[in-house]
């Protein structure tokens, strides 16, 4: 079995779906590993790399032609129209629904396992994409706000004067959040977190940063671990509640994001106003209505004083990890989709696992 590697085309993507190390551990399962001349460059990763751990270079269409696709970003359709009917594309669709690369790929017969859609359980958390990404984007949205924020963020003396710690907060205390608490408070800041999810506050406060509570009504708590949509009614009591405790900031990082649907908006222009100038607001949702809707995707806007980070792919600033832990996590996907034939590795039945069941976009006839 043959299994396709091609470089992304999307503009700013840097990650590489499959890394060198975990072409070594492919290969000696069985696996032939086809990859795309420079599909690794934008994360360091050179063809050399890639030719030593096993794999052979190719160009696109041979590699599209592969009997599994694993990819970052969800193929285009001049990507979907070269590969083998009946093949796999194991990678993100990026789709709330149908669209036209999934009704492609399911027009030539290619199942399509979408890892966001792989499920948070105990036994799928190796396979995870969006959990080991978004804990590279909580690290580096700090990196970011330390960066534009001109002042220090830790207490510093000096002989010269002494500066007090920054004033962090964090809202929405998912995997991203933790981590920016997390590196927040290594870097010295003054740490407070927020979270619709009462439970959170234990890990928050494990992390040596204060808890905001608020008293809202209602709880935020949705299956999975997940946060649930709040009422209209709880929103706007939130809102004005965060209203004090926000203004009071110096760096504002926000992670609330409800799949398929608008993001919530914690930051208001009114809490904007409030904040001294040269704050800095990182928006982690800007791509998806921003939780500050004064943020602007992908730019660095300023606005009443305040600079409003709007980045919308955080791990492509640091390719190399990033693409080493997605393609770890496409590994770890593999092991359960894969067995060995009589004439080597086969696909195994995908409904058969709940793992693989749930990651598959199925035509709708069939769901």
């Amino acid at each position: 079995m043959k299994l396709g590697v091609i470089k992304e085309t999307k503009a700013g993507e840097t990650r590489v779906a499959i890394t060198p190390d975990v072409v070594k551990t492919l290969v000696k399962k069985g696996l032939q590993v086809m990859v795309q001349s420079g599909a690794g460059e934008a994360a360091h990763f050179n063809d050399a790399a890639y030719v030593d751990a096993g794999a052979d270079i190719a160009d696109v269409e041979t590699v599209l032609a592969c009997d599994v696709i694993a990819k970052v970003r969800k193929p285009s359709l001049d990507e979907i129209a070269k590969m083998s009917a009946g093949a796999v594309y194991i990678g993100q669709v990026e789709s709330c629904g149908e669209d036209d690369s999934i009704a492609a790929m399911q027009a030539r017969d290619i199942k399509v396992i979408a890892l966001e859609r792989v499920p948070r359980i105990s036994r799928a958390q190796s396979m995870d994409v969006l959990s080991s990404q978004a804990n590279i984007a909580g690290y580096r949205a700090v990196l970011e706000a330390a960066g534009h924020y001109g002042r220090f963020l830790p207490l510093m003396m000096t002989s010269a004067g002494s500066a007090k710690p920054a004033k962090v907060v964090i809202l929405g205390v998912g995997v991203a959040g933790l981590q920016a608490i997390a590196t927040a408070r290594r870097l010295g800041a003054d740490v407070y977190a927020y979270d619709i999810r009462p439970e959170t506050k234990e890990q928050i406060e494990s992390l040596g940063a204060k808890a905001i509570e608020l008293d809202i009504g209602e709880s935020g708590s949705g299956e999975g671990g997940y946060a649930k949509e709040l009422s209209d009614e709880g929103k706007a009591k939130q809102q004005r509640m965060l209203v004090e405790e926000l203004s009071k900031a110096h760096v504002i990082i926000t992670t609330a994001q409800i799949p398929c649907r608008e993001a919530p908006e914690l930051v208001t222009e009114e809490v904007v106003q409030n904040l001294r100038e040269g704050s800095v607001i990182v928006d982690m949702a800007a791509g998806s209505g921003g939780n500050c809707r004064l943020s602007k995707p992908d730019q660095v806007a300023e606005a009443h004083g305040v600079l409003l980070v709007g980045h919308t792919n955080y791990p492509a600033m640091m390719p190399t990890d990033a693409s080493a832990f997605y393609a770890k996590n496409v590994a770890n996907l593999l092991d359960i989709m894969l067995e060995p034939g009589e004439e080597g590795l086969v696909l195994k039945d995908l409904d058969a696992d709940e793992i693989t069941a749930a990651a598959q976009v199925k035509p709708v006839a069939e769901k």
